[in-house]
């Protein structure tokens, strides 16, 4: 099985190499991965001690995020390394000033993980939720490198519990623990005998805690806000946008915050193509913009999406129509109730906000306006519910204090 690893890691490198060719994005991957010895070389400090933290992308990264600030707060005397497996997580924080290094993480071949590992001397890895490479596990095993998981969950659907999954279940025991998000996962490893395992919840509910507790100010959103209720769209696609601005263009008592998923200069005309009541893009927005003649403002910048949120009353959380929705902690965090499409069940918080009765999910425009007539209309309800949304997430805080605890025992 190993000897067939590494061969679909071949096959799969030449498919990104090929794919480079034609995609930007993939390009800045590849790119990134070829050179990310070359920087890791660069900028070691030989005579250092290191903590890895490996992301896949951004949204693992906001979930190892509390741990690396609590590691630089709590152990100045460790430096850290982050490694990216994608560039939407590498390019939007290659300048995160807690990490001493950032790179992208080399394709997990047997040279490149043995490269890595002895270049790098970690005193510690640590992965979030669902990076498994095989070569750098076993090298870090090898090397007897205490490595943990953070924030996992497992399903019973995955490779590790099919058929063929013995191998891929081997990789887990090269985990000094794993800390999983609840009791099912942990009940499902145990099946398999993987006993390696703490629950310690999901690091994101601490993540936007933090956030919500030091929110940045938006310039101009304030006066936008008014005296009207505000619904913010965050991380929409089209099918969302054609629903949620349906509705607005029809209910004036309305104001709208739209901040898209993709934010080409494409995608934001054929949004501004919709609105039919006064509106602006926030990037044109200045010191002289009347902002209460405005009611919706779209978005058109990436970073401060989390902070957004707190100008709001409801909110839209994009990716039900699509391969699933983005992160609603954000905003339950704020109490307000969350509304998304159907694809959600995948998504724990997003099933458990709507058992706490602080989250909906819809499936058309009808289900859309039902929902929202009601929370516009009936205050008390409004507030009920984002009191629900808020106490969920408040309710789940506490994970990063568990891991710490155990990442550093005496």
């Amino acid at each position: 099985m190993n000897l067939l690893y590494n061969f679909g890691i071949m096959i799969y490198r030449c498919a990104v190499f090929i794919a480079s060719l034609f995609d930007k994005k993939i390009s800045l991957m590849w790119t990134g991965q070829r050179n990310g010895l070359r920087v890791l070389k660069a900028k070691i400090d030989p005579e250092a001690s290191y903590i890895w933290v490996h992301a896949a992308s951004l949204g693992e990264f906001e979930q190892g995020r509390p741990i690396i600030e609590k590691i630089k707060a709590q152990h100045p005397e460790y430096k850290i390394l982050l490694t990216f497996f994608s560039p939407s997580g590498y390019e939007v924080r290659k300048s995160y000033p807690m990490a001493d290094i950032v790179c992208y993480l080399p394709m997990d071949t047997l040279i490149n993980a043995h490269r890595f590992i002895k270049m790098a001397k970690p005193k510690m890895a640590i992965f979030i939720k669902y990076e498994f490479w095989a070569n750098y596990l076993r090298e870090l095993h090898h090397n007897n490198i205490p490595t943990y998981v953070v924030s996992a969950i497992f399903r019973k659907e995955q490779a590790f519990f099919k058929w063929y999954g013995h191998w891929y279940r081997g990789l887990l025991r090269n985990f000094t623990i794993i800390f999983v998000q609840d009791q099912n996962s942990k009940d499902l490893l145990a099946k398999y005998n993987i006993n390696n395992v703490l629950i310690s919840g999901d690091t994101r509910f601490d993540r936007v805690n933090e956030i919500a507790q030091n929110p940045k100010n938006i310039p101009y959103l304030p006066e936008f806000v008014d005296d009207r209720k505000v619904l913010i769209a965050g991380s929409s696609w089209e099918k969302d946008e054609d629903l949620f601005i349906e509705y607005f263009n029809q209910r004036k008592d309305l104001k709208l915050i739209i901040a898209p998923h993709i934010i080409s200069d494409e995608h934001i005309f054929e949004i501004c193509n919709k609105l039919q009541r006064p509106f602006m893009r926030y990037s044109e927005v200045n010191a002289s913009t009347d902002m209460k003649k405005l009611d919706c403002v779209v978005i058109d910048a990436i970073g401060f999406l989390s902070s957004v949120y707190r100008y709001g009353h409801i909110a839209y959380i994009g990716g039900g129509f699509g391969v699933g929705i983005h992160n609603t902690l954000e905003a339950a965090v704020y109490g307000m109730p969350v509304i998304f499409g159907p694809n959600y069940e995948r998504f724990r918080e997003a099933v458990s906000l709507i058992d706490e009765d602080g989250g909906y999910s819809i499936d058309n425009y009808a289900g859309l306006k039902h929902i929202l007539d009601k929370l516009i209309s009936d205050d008390f309800f409004l507030k009920q519910k984002g009191k629900n949304a808020a106490h969920y997430v408040s309710s789940n805080c506490g994970g990063t204090k568990i891991i710490m605890e155990e990442l550093f025992k005496s």
